[in-house]
């Protein structure tokens, strides 16, 4: 199957219900070209000196997430042209993005990255420290982030119970955020969801799915 064959064929099954990321961490810039003609417009990457060196080489409509765990000193290389970046686990990085940000004169939309996993090898913010963040009066200073919404990695596991159970577990905790008032917070992205289960993340309420493998194959090391 083509990317192309592949790509219709996902956003048949979404049906307009969530917006598809295309992960494309470890992919040569010909295979994000094809995505991009096959109608694919938002890219996300893992690591950032990859994501830094393929955005010159594509289209300026692209809209770069930043996907991957980020660390504080590279936030500068991805600051000038990021659209989203879906890692944030601390109020420390979100402090630099806001600083990258301001350097560059822009406003940097955020989703809050939440530990739902049975795996101590995932990153993310446990459902109490993403509630005293988004109540913290430090958000008040940093004018160039916007905290759009949440994030979430599933356990690694055949057994769909759990995996549909992770999903609802931050659906709560996102339905239970929509409430808060700030300036800076807007919650309307739930992004949960990859290429092993994105349907049951769209049941449970996604609205962006991250797929890599289900549209260019597995991954290269």
């Amino acid at each position: 199957m083509t990317i192309q064959d592949s790509i219709q064929q996902i956003e048949q099954q979404i049906a307009g219900r969530a917006a598809l990321v295309a992960v494309t961490k470890t992919k040569p810039v010909a295979m994000l070209q094809a995505a991009y003609d096959a109608g694919c417009r938002r890219f996300g990457e893992n690591r950032v000196q990859e994501m830094a060196d393929k955005q010159p080489q594509l289209p300026a409509d692209v809209r770069w997430h930043q996907i991957g765990h980020l660390q504080t000193n590279k936030v500068k290389y991805i600051a000038p042209f990021v659209s989203l970046i879906e890692s944030v686990d601390s109020l420390k990085l979100l402090e630099e993005i806001n600083r990258q940000a301001r350097k560059n004169d822009r406003v940097i939309d955020c989703l809050l990255q939440v530990y739902i996993a049975d795996e101590e090898t995932k990153f993310g913010l446990l459902p109490d420290e993403v509630i005293d963040l988004v109540q913290s009066p430090a958000l008040d200073e940093l004018t160039n982030i916007r905290i759009v919404g949440l994030m979430g990695i599933a356990t690694n596991t055949n057994d769909e119970g759990q995996i549909r159970q992770e999903f609802k577990s931050l659906k709560q905790l996102f339905d239970a955020l929509k409430s808060v008032e700030r300036p800076n917070v807007t919650l309307s992205e739930l992004s949960m969801g990859m290429s092993s289960d994105y349907l049951i993340a769209i049941d449970e309420g996604s609205t962006m799915v991250r797929v890599g493998s289900a549209i260019f194959g597995s991954r290269n090391s």
